[in-house]
């Protein structure tokens, strides 16, 4: 259940207008490789973010200059 919801949330996240790094980093592969295989690879890297999340209780930021700051 959870590997179909990942899934269904990547292609929801690659179809909104709102960008982020995560959405750039999937299309730069959707680009080199096809949409399928990048609604996987965003899919297995929000499930890697969800576990640090968890893991360490940080919270998810939506552009690099949060990050840095």
């Amino acid at each position: 259940m959870m590997r179909a919801m990942l899934y269904e949330a990547a292609q929801s996240m690659l179809r909104s207008k709102k960008w982020s790094w995560l959405k750039a980093w999937a299309m730069q592969i959707a680009r080199r490789r096809g949409m399928k295989k990048a609604i996987v690879a965003l899919a297995r890297r929000l499930g890697v973010i969800m576990h640090r999340i968890w893991v360490d209780g940080t919270e998810f930021r939506w552009t690099r200059e949060a990050a840095a700051a």
